[in-house]
């Protein structure tokens, strides 16, 4: 018989392309057979957690094992707060560790997150990246199951020339750094005049705003989409040839998973885990955060040398093979049974 889960994580409509992970994987779950719970869509943040901690006191004899999407901003101390409750009721229980930012959380709060991950049946990280400071941090329950996608989902689009058509996807919010993207649309333009740059996710700190006034100051040809499903975003990825991912912090993001599926050619900055996933050279670039004129010369390297970034797109589309859910399943259906 199937485990019967619980899965604890920020289920919100308005992040439904972002880093959380409930949304596709209690799918991908239930198609295993499992039966899945799962909190929480609360807006409001107080009774987000009420909510969650709720089901877990209301259905802790008919859980087997809870899941909880773990991050290192407020979502650390949701995940603390439900460790605990899974605690008293003596649930097994599984943090996915998915925030860039959690070795700040593992130095900063000691005793919290030895409570949390130290008696958590298996932690799982995505990636070496937070697999290896879980290491040294003490942990040894730990296992590395990668982030995963639906492959099919993203078909591989084989370009002969690429242009400077950019594509950014994320949520706006300081820590993704999306004006670090505009500005790289500035500096091409006085090269490529035909250059353009759409930018996909919802609003979170007022950081669209701050690009909408820059685009418009400068008459720059940024589209905005605002919130777009995966499948719309994938569609219109097609019509683009070079991804940005211009974060100041990060793990083994969703997104740079899903545009390298896509065949786009893969730009980001070097921080967290991307040196993981993103392979300097081999299957897309790295350059260091903040740096516009890096970026810059990164997305000409990508232009003006179509033969190497075919070969680097083919490579990463390879890479990506290994996330495809029909490849990770056999991870997950071993430590859940």
């Amino acid at each position: 018989m199937k485990k019967r889960i619980l899965y604890i994580g920020n289920d919100l409509a308005i992040n439904s392309f972002t880093a959380t992970y409930i949304s596709f994987f209690s799918k991908v779950l239930k198609k295993e057979g499992y039966e899945v719970r799962k909190a929480s869509n609360k807006n409001n943040k107080a009774l987000r957690l009420v909510e969650m901690l709720r089901l877990i006191a209301k259905h802790h004899k008919a859980t087997d094992v809870v899941i909880i999407d773990t991050y290192g901003a407020m979502n650390f101390y949701y995940a603390y707060l439900v460790a605990k409750a899974c605690q008293i009721y003596n649930l097994d229980y599984i943090p996915i560790l998915h925030g860039g930012n959690l070795p700040d959380r593992l130095s900063d709060n000691r005793f919290l997150s030895k409570s949390l991950f130290g008696k958590a049946k298996m932690n799982v990280a995505p990636s070496l990246f937070l697999y290896n400071i879980f290491k040294e941090a003490g942990f040894d329950n730990l296992q590395i199951i990668p982030n995963s996608i639906e492959l099919r989902k993203y078909p591989f689009k084989e370009r002969s020339a690429f242009k400077p058509r950019l594509l950014w996807v994320r949520r706006f919010q300081g820590r993704y750094n999306p004006m670090l993207a505009v500005k790289v649309l500035e500096n091409l333009l006085l090269t490529y005049p035909e250059a353009q740059l759409c930018m996909v996710g919802p609003e979170k700190d007022g950081s669209m705003k701050k690009c909408e006034a820059y685009a418009e100051k400068y008459k720059l040809p940024v589209t905005f989409t605002g919130k777009l499903k995966k499948k719309e975003w994938a569609a219109i990825a097609k019509d683009y040839d070079i991804f940005l991912n211009t974060t100041n912090i990060d793990n083994t993001p969703i997104s740079v998973i899903e545009a390298m599926a896509l065949g786009l050619g893969m730009l980001s900055t070097d921080v967290g885990g991307m040196h993981y996933l993103v392979t300097d050279g081999k299957d897309g670039l790295l350059v260091p955060a903040k740096d516009e004129v890096a970026m810059t010369n990164g997305v000409k390297q990508l232009i003006e040398n179509p033969d190497d970034t075919r070969a680097m797109v083919r490579k990463a589309r390879e890479k990506v093979t290994a996330f495809d859910w029909e490849v990770v399943k056999h991870d997950w259906n071993k430590l859940l049974e």
